[in-house]
């Protein structure tokens, strides 16, 4: 189904290091918005950044840190995007979660393999 116009962005900000029975975390929520049948989810792996510890987290060689920060982006229907929020809630996420309206210009999934 193609998503167009009004939609909701769900925004998860966690660490690489998070994980959810033994697994990373991120891959979980994006498991579970594939399995709940979500337009689509993207997660991006910053080089830098701080939360609600103020800890930084870097890639910079003279910092150790590996718990680089990680943002899971998913975006549908704003209806679609609320059902799916209790699913999270589950996962007890350290982190912030925040929803954003967007605007659909195109979706549209790749022709051919």
């Amino acid at each position: 189904m193609a998503l167009s116009g009004r939609a909701l962005r769900l925004t998860v900000f966690l660490g690489e290091d998070d994980l959810w029975h033994h697994k990373p975390l991120y891959h979980e929520i994006v498991r579970r918005a594939h399995q709940a049948g979500l337009a689509g989810a993207t997660v991006l792996r910053g080089c830098e950044g701080y939360g609600a510890s103020s800890m930084i987290h870097t890639t910079r060689l003279l910092s150790l840190s590996e718990d680089l920060p990680l943002v899971v982006i998913i975006v549908d229907a704003e209806e679609r995007i609320r059902e799916f929020l209790p699913r999270l809630d589950e996962l007890a996420i350290e982190g912030l979660m925040t929803l954003d309206e967007v605007e659909v210009v195109r979706h549209a999934g790749r022709t051919g393999a």
